[in-house]
């Protein structure tokens, strides 16, 4: 049966059949080698066929190398239109595919995969050997940042292993040294850089670098390419003229080819002294202005981890750690924009300008990242307060997962005006429990927490609830009870009943490890109500070790739209479920007697 966890063989099964393909593909069109310095390794580039070369190598120009010399990792490109060899079938479904590249199930530490549906390829990486595969179905319809960052799944699993980060960020420096510039689209970033680069400065990405933070916090180059929509093109005349990667004209952003037009300003590597995020104000003037780390931590963290498949709780750690060591900026850009190189100009002056040993911020601390996933249908009374009470957690390391489950309302406009890092998904109308399914395949840390929009916490219920799991590590669920709560008109609020006696079972007052939803399954989507009851059936059959808190961990609002209000017992699926736990429970005496 396909779906669902795989197995170490049947990944390695899956990653020697596309090697297999590539090798048809190659007998058919012949292989090319191109071989580039990558970050302080040597990566081989073999096309079967030189179909896929001018699509996918331009970016890398800069680190092309002709030495005759042995590579550390080696990865196969094939696609299927000019080389006429098909794709092997994946032993999985469709829902197991998640929107950030991962598929749900292949979980090996020695093979690592992805599928990307933006530009409809399969990525491979057998750790163990050294070995990557990149299939594509055509090239016809990739999108703008193929050509701007090709290859970077595969590059963050190999650098990775290689004690290296690809961070979502762009990097600038003088003699000096050089500045990470982060921040979610639109803040700036490209701009910023591209603005340096045309004062002179040293570039190594607008969009995609990698860093080192060991034995000291290093920047490499990656992509030499440059990310201007056509307004964008207007306000920077002096980049019109340059090569343009890309086989079609696109609306939203043309990807420019700064090599090696601009070579005597590209550098491979420098140090990295400072990291700063922008920031459009009104103000006349740039400014520099000391950050927040975590501030700086969750932007990174953010818009890295939500577009590389496989990041999770080491990724997150290891920004932290890097940031640990620098001093963090914001930059408030002004209307003067031709000041901002200055500005960034005096961020590496100022690091450069301490003594060794006062660099840390020393704000880090030893907190794991959660993901906390709001399932929304909608729900535009109760969002801004549901995210609000998210943030008032006051917990430094969360990711939030929104998935609107088909809202008709202004949900989705809501979400967009906040000025947080949400990552906002939309999905036809299926359901709490397809909604929450959702959001678990997308989570990227090792920790998950539920929050239903028309809900809210206590104070510091995050904190609670992970430092028990800390202290319990065999623990995979750790819940505390619900209290029924009703607001008047004036907002006041009235306890409803002993949270003893309420709902055992309320999803959101509960945090666990990722791990647990491998082991005990999804959310049964076909259950419209009770699918709560029926997931802890499951986990209490399986003897899933878990803990329960005398703490309320949830308060739960009562009001004129709860989905369970005045629905009958039939309709909350008692029976549905007693026959589900009765099923599985015949399945397993089979099983035994077989």
């Amino acid at each position: 049966m396909k779906g669902g966890k795989q197995t170490e063989e049947k990944q390695v099964a899956f990653f020697r059949a596309f090697r297999t393909g590539y090798a048809h593909a190659a007998k058919r069109k012949g292989e090319f080698r191109i071989v580039y310095h990558l970050a302080n390794t040597v990566v081989c580039l073999s096309f079967a066929g030189d179909a896929l070369i001018p699509h996918l190598t331009p970016a890398l120009r800069h680190l092309e190398t002709k030495e005759d010399i042995e590579p550390d990792l080696v990865i196969y490109v094939w696609d299927s239109e000019s080389t006429g060899i098909t794709a092997p079938s994946p032993p999985c479904e469709r829902r197991d595919f998640t929107d950030r590249g991962d598929i749900w199930g292949f979980d090996s530490k020695r093979i690592k995969t992805a599928f990307h549906y933006s530009e409809f390829s399969v990525n491979l990486m057998d750790l163990q050997n050294s070995i990557g595969v990149y299939w594509v179905k055509t090239p016809k319809h990739f999108p703008y940042w193929v050509y701007s960052s090709p290859f970077r799944t595969l590059f963050h699993w190999w650098l990775r292993e290689k004690g290296a980060q690809l961070v979502h960020a762009a990097a600038v420096g003088t003699d000096d040294g050089a500045v990470l510039i982060t921040g979610k689209g639109g803040a700036g970033k490209s701009s910023t850089a591209l603005r340096c680069l045309d004062a002179g400065f040293f570039y190594m990405g607008d969009d995609y670098v990698v860093v080192r933070k060991d034995p000291a916090p290093t920047v490499h180059s990656l992509y030499c390419t440059a990310k201007l929509s056509p307004p964008d093109m207007e306000r920077f005349p002096s980049f019109k003229n340059f090569e343009k990667t890309g086989f079609q004209e696109n609306p939203d952003k043309e990807t420019l080819l700064l090599y090696p037009r601009l070579k005597h300003l590209v550098r491979s590597d420098m140090p990295l002294l400072a990291v700063l995020t922008p920031e459009i104000t009104d103000k006349a003037h740039p400014s520099l202005e000391p950050a927040s780390f975590w501030r700086l931590h969750r932007s990174m963290s953010f818009t890295t981890m939500s577009q590389l498949p496989g990041a999770d709780h080491w990724t997150h750690e290891y920004l932290g750690e890097l940031l640990d060591k620098l001093p963090c900026f914001t930059l408030r850009l002004g209307r003067s924009r031709t000041s901002v190189p200055q500005a960034v100009k005096q961020s590496i002056q100022n690091k450069a300008s301490l003594p060794p040993g006062t660099e840390t911020t020393g704000e880090a601390s030893e907190k794991p990242l959660i993901s906390i996933v709001v399932p929304v249908y909608n729900g535009e009374k109760f969002i801004r307060e549901a995210i609000g009470s998210i943030i008032d957690q006051n917990y430094p390391a969360i990711e939030i997962i929104v998935v609107d489950d088909g809202s008709t309302d202004n949900t989705r406009k809501i979400v967009n005006s906040m000025d947080l890092d949400i990552r906002y998904f939309y999905q036809p109308n299926q359901g709490p429990a397809a909604a929450r399914n959702r959001g678990i395949q997308n989570a990227t840390a090792d920790f998950i927490a539920f929050l239903d929009v028309d809900d809210y916490w206590p104070d510091k219920n995050l904190l609670v609830l992970m430092a028990e799991m800390q202290q319990n590590p065999d623990i995979h669920i750790v819940r505390g009870y619900a209290q029924l709560v009703k607001e008047d008109i004036h907002r006041s609020i009235e306890y409803l009943g002993n949270p003893k006696e309420s709902y055992a079972n309320y999803i959101g007052a509960a945090l666990y490890r990722q791990t647990v939803f491998s082991t005990v399954g999804f959310f049964d989507p076909m259950l419209m109500f009770g699918e709560d009851t029926d997931w802890y059936n499951r986990a209490d059959e399986q003897k899933i070790p878990m803990k329960r808190l005398e703490d309320i961990t949830l308060y739960v609002r009562r009001h004129g739209g709860n989905m369970t209000l005045n629905k009958s017992q039939e309709e909350l699926s008692p029976l549905r479920l007693f026959k589900n736990r009765l099923d599985r429970r015949r399945a397993a005496e089979n099983a035994r007697t077989e």
